[in-house]
């Protein structure tokens, strides 16, 4: 696996990845003038054990909500893609096919298709999210669930190989860089010193990521097969359960509490109410009916805002009409996915698009 890891076809791979759609950005052209001298620095780094992660930069974003965004240096971004080159296809198999969030062939809109197949075969659903998802990431139960799947043979009590001294350089890194987001939980059997376990995984990431589809694979499967759950899907960390019983579900809903715990997640419990799939499932961005699908409002609005707001840049010549187009092209090819077509109308007719410029003769 190590020597797989460090190969340089791998190394070339995870820096073509890395760069996919940023060759524009400053520390992706500097590491890119020098790719030979930059990818043989990191093999050699990584094979004599002295790799070590760079600082963070640190922003926020507000959309949907307020998160704290952790950005690594280009050159660590590489080398998070190594690594999942190499143990991703190694856990693949083991997770459940319903989960959706980054996994090829999956994603977005496929979680929606799903959502509302199960909407349109069972009465009643749950849904639930968990409550500082990123920020609450346990390291040592995380490190105990990837040492489980990527022990060594050679030395079963543990995983102290190179692999498993990657993954503790990259989680030591991560240590604290989301504890102004977290909010102390104490769960049963605590002792005063618990507030001071290693979590967080940075949002942003490719690691924290597939890291997080880990972290929950257990939890996936307890909804299934302990529970018996007929139809659950998760994407991240919004979780979704369906059943014909409201009863059952709100039974579900007691394990699934008791079963985060052990994990040291909690759920948003005032928000994870059973109701008819026929009220509308919020999800995504979503509001999900077995018949059709919404936008949600507060995404209108935004999309008017910022809409508006390139719409000005246009005008006063801040941004290209390619830049205008591509903003509009990937809001449309996202709420496509909904009953939007009247909603699009009425937008681009408020806001008209202007017409493209002629080629300069």
């Amino acid at each position: 696996m190590w020597d797989k890891l460090c190969a340089w076809d791998n190394l070339c791979a995870a820096y073509h990845f890395a760069a996919l759609g940023k060759r524009g950005k400053s520390d992706v052209a500097a590491f890119e003038q020098k790719l030979g001298d930059q990818l043989i620095a990191l093999q050699d780094d990584l094979q004599t054990r002295r790799y070590h992660p760079g600082s963070y930069r640190h922003f926020y974003i507000y959309e949907p909500k307020r998160r704290r965004i952790s950005a690594a240096p280009f050159r660590d971004r590489v080398l998070h893609h190594a690594l999942c080159n190499v143990i991703e296809p190694i856990f693949e198999p083991l997770f459940i096919n319903d989960s959706y969030a980054n996994r090829a062939n999956k994603g977005t809109h496929a979680a929606i298709d799903r959502l509302q197949y199960f909407a349109q075969h069972y009465r009643y659903v749950l849904r639930a999210d968990i409550v500082q998802h990123f920020p609450s990431l346990d390291h040592d139960i995380l490190r105990q669930m990837l040492a489980k799947t990527l022990r060594d043979p050679k030395q079963p009590a543990s995983y102290t190989n190179d692999t498993g001294w990657l993954i503790d350089t990259i989680l030591n890194s991560n240590v604290g860089t989301l504890s102004p987001e977290y909010t102390p939980i104490l769960f049963a059997n605590d002792n005063a010193m618990a507030h001071q376990r290693p979590r967080g995984l940075p949002i942003g990431n490719l690691t924290s990521q597939f890291w997080s589809n880990v972290y929950l694979n257990d939890f996936d499967w307890f909804v299934q097969r302990d529970l018996g759950c007929p139809a659950y899907l998760r994407y991240v960390d919004d979780f979704a359960l369906f059943s014909n019983n409201k009863a059952e579900l709100w039974d579900y809903k007691c394990a699934i509490i008791k079963q985060l715990a052990k994990l040291r997640l909690v759920i948003h419990q005032h928000k994870a109410d059973v109701i008819p799939c026929e009220q509308g499932i919020p999800w995504l961005g979503f509001v999900v009916y077995p018949s059709h699908r919404m936008l949600k409002r507060r995404n209108v609005v935004k999309f008017v805002r910022k809409l508006q707001h390139n719409l000005d840049l246009y005008f006063d010549a801040q941004i290209s009409f390619a830049e205008l187009d591509a903003s509009i092209n990937g809001w449309v090819n996202h709420v496509r996915y909904a009953d939007t077509w009247g909603l699009r109308n009425h937008i681009f007719n408020s806001h008209p698009i202007p017409a493209l410029p002629k080629p300069k003769t």
